[in-house]
């Protein structure tokens, strides 16, 4: 459950939406569970599990609480007024077939990326990053390609709101380092993720801009082993800041 702010905020909302945040992390939880986990009693998560389930958002089977597949439909609605989503789909899939990797693509929301689409090759490793998970900027290369093209001030902004979170002994976690790496990121045109997040891993990304507006990224990522040399240092930036560019031009045609 993040952590809310703002004296405008309505508790019955509030609650509702941690109850459904709590679903969303396990397959399933009765009210008991519920109510222990977000210390309020049972008849108060009891009511709004049934004003959920009235309305279709949570299905309770013989008292075990799940997300809906409502949910599914209002994912799948946001994701098709994302005017570039065709476009996204189509350039990632023939990008992944080139490379035989795994090829993904985020925008941000909240200072966060969310992931909108993955497409596998035929080498490609599978991760733990599914479509509608977030994660934090500085440790993607498709979290810092996308702040390489926002301002300071909203860069200060995501680091004083989500912190320099260490996964790895790669991981920035020196706000003067992470601005070191954004102007090269400029400068280059592309990011790369050097096992920062994941030991093993290394990804490399390509921000899209369009209309002089950041988008979102997109990214090839795989193992360490095979993601070295001429192929990762040249062949793969060049393959994604190429689709970006065909998202570019394509999406102002879509």
């Amino acid at each position: 459950m993040g952590t809310k702010s703002g004296s405008r905020t309505v508790e019955a909302v509030q609650i509702a939406l941690n109850i459904i945040e709590l679903l969303q992390d396990r397959e399933g939880a009765g009210i008991t569970e519920i109510a222990n986990e977000l210390g309020r009693s049972k008849g108060t998560v009891h009511s709004h599990l049934a004003t959920l389930e009235e309305n279709e958002y949570v299905v309770n089977e013989d008292g075990v609480y799940r997300l809906s597949l409502r949910h599914l439909e209002l994912g799948e609605t946001v994701k098709q007024r994302l005017n570039i989503y065709d476009v996204v789909r189509n350039e990632l899939d023939d990008l992944a077939q080139e490379c035989g990797e795994l090829a993904q693509f985020a925008t941000e929301e909240h200072g966060r990326a969310v992931y909108l689409y993955k497409t596998s090759g035929e080498k490609a490793v599978q991760t733990a990053s599914s479509i509608g998970d977030r994660e934090y900027l500085h440790c993607i290369s498709l979290g810092k390609a996308m702040m390489a093209h926002m301002s300071e001030e909203r860069v200060n902004g995501i680091v004083d709101k989500h912190g320099l979170k260490k996964y790895t002994d790669s991981t920035i976690t020196v706000r003067e380092e992470l601005f070191e790496e954004l102007e090269t990121i400029r400068e280059q045109g592309y990011a790369f993720d050097r096992e920062e997040k994941i030991e093993g891993l290394k990804c490399v990304a390509a921000p899209v801009v369009t209309k002089g507006e950041i988008v979102g990224a997109l990214s090839v990522s795989g193992p360490a082993s095979r993601f070295e040399g001429e192929f990762y240092e040249n062949e793969l930036p060049s393959l994604v800041t190429r689709s970006a560019n065909v998202i570019d031009i394509n999406s102002q045609f879509s």
